[in-house]
């Protein structure tokens, strides 16, 4: 039998603890932001039928033709998904008693089989937020308003560029570009912060734009926004006047809310993608260290509406977090947990006393390990220490006659006799001595014994 080399896909990784716990305190701080702002949590298939996935698409699309196809025992064509927007546009087609609006976030794997090269890879995660059933520019200013509170929950400091399809469509309307080379400009405009003026009017040639036409678009786009705003003014373009009103609506919105500082106007921001019809925004890490945005998003008044077909309209706007981007640039941080157990129990033969002090502060939501090959203390200290696990319990014949425990804290070294209902508050108080020496109480170590005192005011 040959022998099988044991290798991942390519494309797909294994990720180790100190790894996985970052990733998960990304996922859960997400979460937490989400649920805050009144989005319910929803799970969606990973498998699905693959005409499901390629109902709205030409068989030469890049989607298509990058979705992993398989097939069940019946012979049935199956896929797995490539986002969480069809799952989800399918979800609200299937359940036609949804409450509007429904407001939803999913955090969940997808797959395409594309090239591999860094910050794309072929099993990720996506975190999407999503609304359906709400118009105007509230819920956009909101969506804002949460992927500001998410990226400084998660420590990063972002602006928030955004813009409108209405208004982009508008500009290319006034230059007197035909409609069906629209979509091609608005794909060039999306690369201006890329290109030099050169660079930019050699791709607008390359679509067939006349030079006045160029020079015109040009100009526009280096206009502010109050420029534009008033130029609409005097200007027929119905997309033009909506796009501008819709900017200005939200514009008021992002005053209101003090979050000025964190967006920026950009009048080249596009997105890429037909399906948006309105807002488009995306967020940048301040410092500039990943070049590309690590987050998404913008309306989509049309999309599951096309996709059901049924005639009806549903407003829809969202966003979507780039967890892996977002996990490189916390893997960054020298301070990253190793593991999240908070409390290493060594029992010196004592295993059913450590399993009873284990389950005490389990019960007081304390994470707990034990020792359990019964190794010698200097072993199973330099393991607590290799794990960074900061609390190690210790447990004698001595301490057990006394029905106490010691408590060490691994990076002072302090160590004090307590009882078990007395752990959890000295943890605290170890805690005091380490993470807030500015407390109301002060670490006394006196030969290897610890207490706390209280700080005189």
């Amino acid at each position: 039998m040959e022998k099988l080399e044991l290798k991942n896909v390519k494309g797909s990784f294994d990720y180790e603890s100190k790894d996985q716990i970052i990733r998960n305190y990304i996922s859960n701080t997400l979460e937490e932001v989400f649920e805050r702002y009144g989005y319910k949590p929803l799970s969606t298939s990973i498998l699905c039928y693959y005409d499901l996935l390629t109902l709205k698409y030409e068989e030469d699309n890049d989607i298509v033709n990058e979705i992993y196809k398989i097939q069940d025992q019946a012979n049935r064509n199956l896929a797995l998904r490539y986002d969480l927007t069809v799952p989800f546009a399918k979800y609200i087609a299937v359940n036609k008693d949804i409450t509007m609006p429904y407001k939803r976030y999913e955090i969940g794997k997808v797959f395409r089989d594309g090239p591999v090269k860094k910050g794309r890879m072929r099993e990720f995660i996506q975190c999407d937020v999503d609304s359906v059933g709400i118009e105007g520019q509230f819920v956009e200013a909101e969506l804002i308003a949460l992927a500001v509170e998410s990226y400084k929950k998660l420590g990063i400091d972002v602006v928030i560029k955004y813009n409108n399809r209405k208004l982009m469509t508008g500009i290319i309307e006034i230059c007197g570009i035909s409609e069906e080379k629209i979509s091609q400009t608005i794909t060039i405009i999306d690369k201006l912060e890329k290109l030099s003026k050169e660079e930019l009017e050699e791709e607008f040639l390359k679509i067939g734009l006349e030079k006045n036409q160029i020079d015109s678009l040009i100009d526009y786009l280096n206009m502010s926004l109050e420029e534009i705003i008033k130029v609409s003014e005097n200007k027929e373009s119905i997309f033009l006047k909506e796009g501008t009103k819709e900017l200005y609506e939200l514009n008021s919105y992002i005053e209101a809310l003090n979050l000025s500082k964190y967006v920026k106007f950009s009048i080249s921001l596009a997105r890429g993608q037909e399906y948006y019809t309105g807002t488009v925004f995306e967020a940048y890490q301040v410092t500039g260290e990943i070049k590309s945005s690590i987050g998404g998003g913008g309306r989509y008044d049309k999309m599951i509406g096309d996709f059901i077909g049924d005639g009806k309209t549903y407003p829809a706007v969202g966003i979507s977090f780039g967890l892996d981007v977002i996990f490189d640039i916390l893997k960054s941080n020298q301070n990253n947990k190793k593991t999240n157990t908070t409390v290493y129990i060594i029992p010196m033969k004592n295993n059913t006393y450590a399993m009873k002090v284990a389950g005490y502060l389990r019960d007081k939501n304390i994470n707990v390990d034990i020792e359990m090959n019964n190794k010698k203390m200097k072993k199973a200290l330099d393991y607590a220490n290799s794990e960074e696990i900061p609390f190690v319990i210790i447990i004698g014949e001595e301490e057990l006659k006394e029905n106490k425990v010691v408590l060490k804290n691994m990076k002072t070294g302090a160590q004090m006799k307590v009882k078990i209902e007395n752990i959890e508050e000295n943890l605290i108080d170890i805690n005091y001595k380490v993470l807030n020496p500015g407390g109301n109480k002060t670490a006394i170590v006196i030969g290897n014994e610890y207490t706390a005192v209280q700080k005189k005011n």
